[in-house]
C-alpha cells in the first residue's frame, strides 16, 4: 500500500507540485517514453495498482460485471466499486481516457474484421489462396489474443 507523509504541505506547494507532475505526463511523447517514465517513477506495486484501476474502468465500460472483473484482475469488489464511483462522481478524467482507448480498440477490431473478410474471400478461389488462408488465420489469432 502506498503511503503519504503524515506531515502536510501547504496548498500552494501542493498545487505547484501537482502542476509539475501533470506537465510531466503531458510531455510524454511515445509509448516507450511512457514505459520508461513509469518504471523509473513508480514502484512495481504502484504500477500494478494503477494499471488495475484503469483496467477496472475499461472493463466496466465494456460491460463486464463485478464478478468477471474480480476473476480477471484479482481485485476486491470494494476496489471495483470505488473505481465505478470515481468514474461516476469524478471530474471525467477516467471516462475521457477510457473513451479514447475504446475508440482505438474499436478501430483496430474493425480493421482486423475487414482484413478477415477480405482474406476469406480471396482464400476461396484462384491462385495463391493458401497465402490468403494463412493471412486470415494470422488475423484471427491476433484478434483473439487479447485476454479481454
Amino acid at each position: 500500500m502506498t503511503q503519504v507523509s503524515k506531515y502536510p504541505i501547504s496548498d500552494i506547494v501542493y498545487k505547484r507540485i501537482f502542476e509539475i507532475f501533470s506537465k510531466s505526463l503531458v510531455k510524454i511523447e511515445s509509448k516507450n517514453e511512457a514505459s520508461q517514465f513509469i518504471e523509473d517513477f513508480l514502484t512495481p506495486s504502484e504500477q500494478v495498482m494503477l494499471a488495475k484501476r484503469l483496467a477496472i474502468a475499461f472493463l466496466l465500460d465494456k460491460g463486464y460485471d463485478f464478478r468477471e472483473i474480480h476473476k480477471i484482475l484479482r481485485v476486491s469488489f470494494t476496489t471495483i466499486n470505488r473505481v465505478k464511483l470515481m468514474k461516476k462522481i469524478g471530474g471525467g478524467g477516467y471516462q475521457k481516457i477510457i473513451n479514447k482507448l475504446l475508440t482505438e480498440e474499436q478501430v483496430k477490431d474493425f480493421i482486423l474484421r475487414v482484413g478477415e473478410m477480405v482474406t476469406t474471400e480471396f482464400g476461396r478461389v484462384g491462385t495463391g489462396k493458401g497465402a490468403w488462408r494463412y493471412l486470415h488465420h494470422e488475423l484471427e489469432k491476433r484478434r483473439r489474443s487479447k485476454p479481454f
